[in-house]
């Protein structure tokens, strides 16, 4: 009943005189953005049909230079061919139904609104596992973010020199990959990150800036000769807002432009990366948020930045049907979502685990 009523007034005492009117506008609920297909390379979609598919992908062969000198005998070399494999390993699936009953006496299309919710959840729970495995972890539960550091190779190693997770150990940033600290820490330590304001004239001890954490990631890419064309890294919200806060040098030239901040694609370009902001970047413990200048390795985020050819991803929605359900009268709507990501040149990735300082 929408209306109070005086302790003493008795008509129409049961409320039925006011209607329930159900709006036929449905409030939608936010979904997070998607990055992964803007950071991956679909080099070898349409090569998968099925689940377990393996494609073989060629890798370029290694030529020697040798000195030459007249009357030098040339000794041909050969070609050795090599070759890793990215295995189709990963599917998930939705399923409901829609009683006759109900659908033909609700207001709203249920089967539309649902469809459309599945395609959203398929689409974030495939970012959420690519993102953490091109990071070097996995989920412990699907709808999450990957919290788990990854020990499950997929198909063959693209680097023989690479852990299980696919990724060179030299390509892991900690606080043992900055020099400034007063306390140094031990392998593993995640970085304290923390704005650095106008008027600093000297490196801090205790933290490092974004710009400082950023910098060493494309020097490793750098070192590594990775292209400057097509670099990217993906930040979660909390180092965004650490980024916002940082000097005002960050407003101008570095970003490739003179609109500063947008929504979407974050930064066009800062120190030769496009930014892309995620939620389903991997988050340990209680995640980045956790403010601790100390060495630790229980409660951080990470951030990972690469090269667009650094990883390839390959997909497809293999099945959606709409069937009649044997067991009551209704319509069954269900499809699955097959894909298989693989990380193609671990030199062209770099990782880095960090909390708030």
């Amino acid at each position: 009943m929408a209306f109070a009523a005086d302790s003493g007034w008795g008509n129409l005492p049961n409320g039925k005189w006011s209607p329930v009117i159900y709006s036929k506008q449905v409030q939608l609920a936010f979904r997070k953005s998607s990055v992964v297909d803007a950071i991956t390379n679909n080099d070898y979609f349409g090569e998968i049909a099925n689940m377990g598919d393996t494609v073989r992908i060629i890798k370029e062969p290694e030529i020697s230079v040798s000195a030459y000198e007249r009357g030098t005998p040339i000794s041909p070399q050969d070609i050795i061919d090599a070759d890793f494999s990215m295995v189709v390993d990963r599917a998930n699936y939705f399923a409901f139904k829609v009683d006759d009953i109900e659908e033909a006496h609700s207001h709203v299309n249920f089967q539309s609104l649902a469809s459309d919710r599945a395609a959203y959840r398929l689409a974030d729970q495939y970012d959420q596992e690519v993102l953490g495995y091109l990071s070097g972890y996995k989920q412990s539960a699907l709808h999450g973010a990957a919290n788990t550091v990854n020990d499950v190779t997929n198909g063959d190693k693209a680097d023989a020199a690479a852990g299980a997770d696919e990724l060179l150990a030299g390509n892991k940033l900690d606080r043992t990959s900055f020099t400034n600290f007063t306390a140094a820490g031990v392998a593993g330590d995640s970085i304290p990150v923390a704005a650095r304001l106008p008027g600093a004239v000297s490196l801090p001890t205790d933290y490092v800036s974004p710009a400082m954490l950023v910098s060493r990631m494309a020097r490793k890419l750098d070192a590594a000769n990775v292209p400057t064309q097509g670099r990217w890294i993906v930040i979660s919200p909390e180092m965004m807002e650490i980024m916002r806060d940082e000097d005002s040098r960050l407003l101008n030239g570095d970003y490739g432009e003179s609109g500063g901040l947008r929504n979407g694609l974050v930064l066009n370009n800062f120190h030769g990366f496009k930014v892309h902001v995620s939620n389903n970047l991997p988050s340990v413990g209680t995640g980045a948020g956790t403010a601790d200048t100390s060495a630790q390795q229980v409660n951080y985020g990470v951030v990972v930045a690469g090269h667009e050819s650094a990883v390839a991803t390959a997909e497809q929605i293999n099945k959606t049907e709409t069937y009649r359900d044997p067991d009551s009268f209704a319509d069954v709507v269900r499809g699955m979502h097959l894909y298989g990501r693989k990380i193609l040149r671990p030199e062209g990735l770099i990782t880095a685990r960090y909390n708030l300082a």
